[in-house]
């Protein structure tokens, strides 16, 4: 397989279960959901007064629970693959995660995969989850989930973040398989962690080919040093992008849901691209975000700093053959599934209605470069 896109269901209300017979069409590798408690779209710029998504939904945060949407997609579809894209292991217990997994793959027929990662600020700190060390965490979760999956009768386990005394999961794995874990990781611990556990990688943030195969270079490392088959781990990726032609990215551009992605994007991000980060220099994007410590302010003052062209140096941007252009480099860098997501919808309601074609559009065409259009 040269490459296969993914879907996006999303976990905010209202659902699009409705969906999902389109999505198991055979079309998708796998159908990714998404698990927050919050978005990252700041309450002060979701009025009508900056967009008019914001008269059609009162809140951008209307999640629900990621694995039981994943557990409703897993015995409304037969065919596609389910994962959580991506779980954190700060909010749930690994024993906890290590029975859902084998639930839902159960429901699933063998089709779920247990997507995870280390956790960001909005959807840990406001509640009070201890959000220090959240690699050390992490990777103590998986050897947990682990333990669990593959022993036989009670254990034992001490470790910095978990306890187990006479634990137990002796729900066998549905047809002896146990469910996939896909990682997502960005920085050289969370790389090697993948290299040592993960069947498949999601960058948490790779934003140019040659940077996409730096990372899955040290992961493949990884699982050399750890005697484990590098080719085995499937690279997957969010490509972030803004689709349209060049009189409507002059549009989308101006909108602020659409300049406020640059909250997404590291300060470091945006000095090696020559762009100062409206933010300040040590902003880290996504760890950094907390939408309730963002008063209309220091939004408004940040939007007035935003420089579209900082946008477009990190996003990429085009008509959808362009942008099958442009991915096509990430898939000859190594990525084997992807999930298109245009931000163009989040420019309005306009460009949210035409928004889903034009994904299509350019996932056919990325299809076609390479090699494995239908």
């Amino acid at each position: 397989m040269t490459f296969q896109p993914a879907a996006f269901l999303r976990s905010t209300l209202p659902l699009g279960l409705s969906d999902l017979e389109t999505l198991d069409s055979g079309r998708y590798h796998s159908i990714w959901v998404p698990d927050h408690m919050v978005s990252f779209w700041p309450d002060s710029i979701w009025t009508p007064e900056f967009t008019d998504l914001a008269i059609s939904s009162p809140s951008p945060h209307r999640h629900l629970d990621g694995l039981a949407v994943a557990a409703a997609a897993a015995v409304l579809t037969k065919n596609v693959p389910i994962a959580t894209c991506v779980v954190d292991t700060v909010r749930r217990h690994p024993s906890l995660l290590a029975q859902t997994a084998l639930t839902i793959d159960h429901l699933s027929k063998g089709r779920f995969i247990l997507g995870l990662g280390s956790g960001e600020t909005e959807n840990t700190v406001p509640y009070g989850f201890d959000f220090s060390k959240p690699v050390g965490r992490f990777e103590e979760s998986l050897k947990v989930i682990r333990l669990l999956w593959e022993s036989d009768g009670p254990v034992d386990f001490e470790g910095q973040f978990y306890h187990l005394h006479h634990a137990r999961l002796d729900t066998e794995p549905y047809e002896g398989r146990f469910p996939k874990i896909w990682i997502g990781a960005n920085g050289p611990r969370m790389l090697g962690i993948a290299g040592r556990y993960a069947d498949g990688w999601w960058p948490a943030g790779a934003w140019t080919p040659e940077e996409y195969a730096d990372k899955l270079k040290v992961i493949r490392q990884s699982a050399e040093q750890a005697g484990r088959d590098p080719m085995a781990i499937t690279p997957a990726n969010v490509n972030f992008c803004l689709i349209g032609d060049d009189a409507e990215l002059a549009e989308i551009l101006q909108a602020p849901l659409v300049k406020a992605l640059v909250m997404q994007m590291p300060a470091e991000v945006l000095r090696q691209r020559g762009f100062e980060h409206p933010l300040g220099e040590t902003w880290r994007g996504m760890q950094d975000i907390d939408p309730a410590l963002f008063p209309r302010e220091r939004i408004l003052d940040m939007l007035d700093k935003v420089q579209s062209e900082a946008i477009l140096s990190v996003v990429e941007h085009g008509s959808p053959q362009q942008i099958a252009r442009k991915y096509k480099a990430y898939a000859d860098a190594g990525m084997r599934v992807a999930k298109l997501l245009d931000y163009s919808g989040m420019a309005g309601l306009k460009f949210a209605a035409t928004s889903a074609a034009k994904v299509r559009q350019a996932e056919d065409e990325l299809m076609r470069l390479t090699g494995d259009a239908a």
